[in-house]
């Protein structure tokens, strides 16, 4: 059996190497952070002002990817795993639907909403935030700390401070990131990952009240 090609190597990297993994993934977030609290915030919601550090951070991790001789089915676009990966995200997944559930049932806002036609771009949204996440980020926490239970728990709390301050969309993305970063080290796979967010966002969106979620602010946007 051959090996695999998307196996992370951190045995030989340097202490600096490490640190630098870790300002990868800090600038990356910087970036992220900028669009939510100071380009939609004080700029208004201008793509082109937002796009100028979004564009930045990704043509940095091409050019990491590039550095570390990352392919694409090593950072996660392959399709032979697809289905291992999506076995492992079967009781998770419903996990987090069933989370949702429960917040709308004990919160008496149990009420289903009206399907909406921009759900049909949340598969494109969720890959996307599943490439930054995990095909950047998880694989960059993962040279910096190693595989485990520390380099996901790193991925995890990201993946919830994006979504600050608004607490309860903070809690439940903390505990998604957790999952899809711990199934992502096991079976590399961005598809998969992408579907389970979908789903997921598909039932926090349908079964939870907005009130709740703030109609799903993040940012100085949350405040009003």
């Amino acid at each position: 059996m051959p090996p695999e090609t998307n196996e992370i190597q951190v045995a030989s990297l340097t202490e600096p190497g490490r640190k630098f993994a870790l300002w990868e993934i800090l600038s990356v977030v910087t970036s992220c952070l900028l669009v939510e609290w100071v380009a939609f915030s004080f700029v208004g919601e201008s793509k082109v002002v937002a796009g100028v550090p979004v564009l930045l951070a990704l043509g940095y991790m091409f050019y990491s990817h590039r550095e570390h001789d990352e392919t694409w089915r090593d950072i996660g676009f392959g399709a032979d795993n697809f289905f291992g990966a999506c076995r492992l995200l079967l009781l998770p997944t419903a996990v987090l639907i069933a989370l949702a559930a429960s917040v709308s049932w004990f919160s008496s806002s149990a009420a289903v909403a009206p399907l909406r036609l921009r759900y049909l771009l949340l598969p494109v949204w969720a890959l996307f935030q599943q490439y930054v996440l995990n095909g950047f980020i998880n694989r960059r926490a993962q040279l910096a700390l190693g595989k485990g239970v520390k380099s996901i728990l790193l991925v995890g709390i990201v993946f919830g401070v994006l979504h600050l301050p608004n607490p309860l969309l903070a809690v439940l993305t903390f505990v998604g990131g957790l999952i899809w970063a711990a199934v992502y080290q096991r079976q590399p796979n961005l598809f998969a990952l992408a579907l389970s967010h979908t789903l997921s966002s598909i039932a926090l969106a349908l079964l939870v009240s907005p009130r709740l979620l703030n109609s799903l602010r993040v940012g100085f946007k949350y405040f009003g």
